[in-house]
């Protein structure tokens, strides 16, 4: 295909494939632990980040990767505060950091409303080389700490009373898991943006939930649907010029509207066969 000797579309397919393999992988232990918005909180945080680089005329991802892991820390520390309302924390860092974000941008008279915009919706099609080694980084990180860590997780994720008196360190290794997501989450904000991160990471692990069982063939498939969404968002993208994010989230939501069709036809055979 013509778009495949395409440096930038080469650079973007490696980089949709790396990020399809490790958001579903995060998203199912975020949406077990009932934390399918900390993604999103943790997008409108690195808003923040973005935007006090820019004031300080730092590097915006050295100041993000710092303001995000902070964040990441604060929504573990609000959780065991808040333990019974949980929620409680995405809500206030959710805000404070969308204020925190607006207030800098106001403040601030550079033009730097300008430069947030392209951290909002993001252009996987303008990743540099820098950025996709970057990401590369990551994704290792994440594969070796899924690997390591995957038994204690899983225990954690479903009783993490049962986690303590089995004698794992619950609370090292909740936040461990936390400033990872945060650290993946601002690696991808620059390329794929804030708006539809938690899009990537819940999406897929959404639908792999709702169609097998099992919690190893859950996170098998949602990388199978994370990867076919990208590829097939990245080429619609090309061929209609639409922008990447939105139409991979798109083909994501398309994929979950054909699932629970699927599922509500076969209940329904099942029924009338029995």
């Amino acid at each position: 295909m013509e778009m495949l000797h395409l440096g930038f579309m080469q650079r973007a397919f490696w980089a949709g494939g790396l990020i399809a393999v490790i958001a579903p992988i995060l998203g199912i232990f975020l949406i077990l632990r009932r934390q399918s918005l900390m993604a999103d909180t943790l997008s409108h945080i690195s808003l923040a980040g973005v935007a006090l680089g820019l004031t300080l005329r730092f590097n915006v991802n050295v100041v993000t990767i710092v303001v995000i892991i902070i964040g990441a820390m604060g929504i573990e520390y609000m959780r065991n505060t808040y333990r019974t309302y949980s929620e409680v924390s995405v809500a206030i860092l959710m805000a404070t950091g969308l204020s925190l974000a607006l207030v800098l941008m106001s403040l601030n008279q550079g033009g730097i409303s300008t430069n947030v915009e392209q951290y909002l919706f993001g252009s996987i099609i303008t990743i540099s080389k820098e950025q996709l080694q970057f990401l590369v980084v990551v994704c290792s990180l994440v594969g070796i700490y899924y690997l390591v860590f995957q038994r204690p997780l899983y225990v954690l994720t479903f009783d993490e009373d049962t986690a303590f008196t089995s004698g794992l360190s619950t609370k090292w290794l909740s936040l461990s898991f936390s400033i990872l997501t945060g650290l993946t989450i601002s690696v991808m904000i620059p390329i794929i943006g804030a708006l539809l991160v938690s899009a990537l990471m819940v999406l897929p692990a959404a639908i792999a939930m709702r169609m097998v069982r099992g919690f190893k063939a859950a996170i098998l498939f949602s990388i199978v649907i994370g990867v076919m969404s990208m590829f097939l968002g990245l080429t619609s993208s090309y061929k209609l010029g639409t922008p990447p994010g939105a139409t991979i989230t798109l083909v994501l939501v398309l994929f979950l509207i054909c699932g629970l069709c699927i599922q509500w036809v076969w209940k329904h055979v099942r029924s009338t066969l029995a």
